[in-house]
């Protein structure tokens, strides 16, 4: 176990945060930036910087990509256009973590309910969901307009319902600040994943206070549980 390993009560959900969590999304993420400021001429981004600028949804993510954000007069058409290539191409690149289909299928016969909870488009998740995730997790709900995006605790407390699942039953697995603080507001106990788009030093001076370093973890914590 890692170091920042802390064993809590006994939990029957985990609510997995997407990007950088369950999948490997960067490429594509940064892909589809580059098309939308491409197509209109626009300064191109690092892959470092696009990494920097994910968590918040993909609206803020062409915030910070877009020269002078939302004040640009040609903000709604480069982020329509970024919307229209990433539905298409968002699985072109993008695929699990290394173990983390394992993990899912483990928790799955420990009868471990799980959802996805994701800042990202919903006809994203959907099409993500299908192909990897469908015969492991119980839910996937992403970006749905007028519900506030994480870390606002919204999503957070649907996936819960729909679990039938108590805040105090469930981890959030996430490998952000922003997931930090979803879990946070959703009053849920928080696991933050060493693999994903943020290190060990970032995540530990935004609040981190859990930390995991592979899927195999999170299913021996969930396995080494008190009855």
């Amino acid at each position: 176990m890692h170091k920042y390993y802390i064993m809590m009560q006994k939990k029957k959900a985990i609510i997995w945060d997407l990007d950088g969590t369950l999948m490997d999304t960067l490429q594509d993420l940064h892909l589809a930036v580059s098309h939308a400021l491409a197509v209109y001429g626009m300064p191109q981004r690092t892959l470092e910087q696009t990494r920097m600028a994910v968590g918040n949804g993909v609206r803020k993510l062409m915030m910070r990509s877009i020269p002078e954000g939302e004040a640009n007069p040609q903000f709604e058409d480069v982020f329509g256009e970024f919307r229209r290539y990433y539905v298409d191409h968002c699985r072109d690149h993008s695929g699990p973590y290394p173990g983390v289909i394992e993990a899912l299928a483990a928790l799955r016969e420990m009868r471990v309910k799980m959802a996805i909870v994701s800042n990202k488009l919903q006809a994203g998740v959907d099409e993500l969901y299908a192909e990897w995730f469908a015969p492991y997790v119980d839910v996937a709900i992403g970006e749905r307009p007028p519900m506030p995006r994480k870390p606002a605790p919204d999503m957070v407390h649907l996936a819960l319902d729909a679990l039938c699942i108590q805040p105090e039953e469930a981890y959030y697995v996430g490998d952000s600040d922003v997931d930090i603080l979803t879990a946070q507001a959703s009053h849920l106990d928080c696991l933050s994943v060493l693999w994903g788009f943020r290190d060990e030093d970032f995540l530990l001076a935004h609040g981190a206070t859990r930390l995991v370093a592979s899927p195999h973890e999170i299913v021996q914590l969930m396995s080494h549980q008190p009855q």
